[in-house]
C-alpha cells in the first residue's frame, strides 16, 4: 500500500496533524504540497489500492478555494482517501464536507474524516502549541482505527456520514493582507514561497489584494520577521472570536 498526503498547509499547522497520523502507519509517504504554485497537479494520479490523506485548514469555515482548484486537478482511481480538516478552535463548519466532495469529484473514495486543532495562523492566543501531545496520541488512535477498518473490510469500505451544509456557506472576505515593513531586504523569499502568487518577485514589497488569500506564509517565512498584518484589526478579529475559542476544543472522527 503506498500512502500519500495531499496537504495544504502554509503555516504548517496541517502539516503537523498529517503528519500525526501517517506517521502512526509506519509506511513510506510521498508528500504533495498543495501550496506549491508551480506543481503540474494534472500529472498526479493515484491507483485503487493506494491511500492518499487530503489535508487543508479551514478559513472562515471554508476550504481554501486554490486548495479545492488544485485537488480538482488530480486524478484519483476510487483511491481510498482519509480527509483531514485543520482549524484554530474556533469552528469548522462547512470545510469537512466541502473537502469530502472536492476529494470525491477528483476520483477519491472518503473511508474516513478528521477534523483536529491547531494553533490559530493569525491569532495565535488560541490554540497555542497545539496539536500537543495529548493532540497528537489521539490523532494517532484516530489511525489505528483507520488502519483497522481497511484491513478489515476488503471486499469494500464505506464512506462515512460527514458533518456540513450544502450549499457551502459563503466565503468570507479576505480582509487581513500582510505587508512588509522597513526590515525587508527584498530577499524574495516571500514571493516564492506564496502559495497565491501575490507577491511581486520583482518588487516584494509590493501585494496583490485580490490575489491575497491570508494564508500568512509569508509571514511565518520572512527571515526578518518583517511581513505583518493590521495588529488594531487583528485584535478586534481576536475579541469578536473570543468565546468561541476560550474552551478547548477535541478532535473528532468520522468511520
Amino acid at each position: 500500500m503506498k500512502v500519500s498526503q495531499i496537504i495544504f498547509s502554509p503555516t504548517g499547522g496541517t502539516k503537523k496533524v498529517a503528519d500525526a497520523i501517517t506517521n502512526t502507519w509506519g509506511l513510506p509517504v510521498n508528500k504533495i504540497d498543495l501550496s506549491n504554485a508551480e506543481t503540474d497537479y494534472s500529472s498526479l494520479s493515484f491507483e485503487k489500492d493506494d491511500i492518499a490523506l487530503i489535508a487543508a485548514p479551514s478559513f472562515g469555515g471554508r476550504v481554501p478555494s486554490l486548495a479545492t482548484q488544485r485537488i480538482s486537478n488530480i486524478h484519483g482511481s476510487h483511491t481510498p482517501c482519509v480527509i483531514v480538516c485543520v482549524y484554530g478552535n474556533r469552528a469548522y463548519e462547512d470545510t469537512l464536507i466541502e473537502l469530502s466532495d472536492a476529494a470525491e469529484k477528483s476520483g477519491f473514495q472518503v473511508i474516513a474524516a478528521i477534523a483536529a486543532i491547531a494553533e490559530h495562523s493569525i491569532m495565535h492566543q488560541y490554540a497555542t502549541g497545539r496539536p500537543d501531545t495529548k493532540d497528537k496520541k489521539e490523532l494517532s488512535g484516530f489511525a489505528k482505527k483507520i488502519s483497522e477498518k481497511i484491513n478489515n473490510n476488503l471486499t469494500g469500505l464505506s464512506t462515512p456520514q460527514i458533518p456540513g451544509n450544502r450549499p457551502y456557506k459563503k466565503a468570507a472576505g479576505i480582509g487581513l493582507i500582510p505587508k512588509a515593513d522597513n526590515n525587508c531586504t527584498d530577499c524574495g523569499l516571500c514571493a516564492r514561497q506564496c502559495p497565491a502568487q501575490a507577491i511581486s518577485k520583482e518588487n516584494p514589497k509590493v501585494t496583490d489584494s485580490k490575489k491575497c488569500i491570508s494564508c500568512m506564509r509569508c509571514v511565518v517565512q520572512c527571515p526578518q520577521s518583517s511581513r505583518k498584518v493590521n495588529g488594531a484589526m487583528v485584535s478586534v478579529a481576536a475579541l469578536a472570536m473570543k468565546k468561541a475559542c476560550s474552551t478547548r476544543k477535541g478532535n473528532e472522527l468520522y468511520i
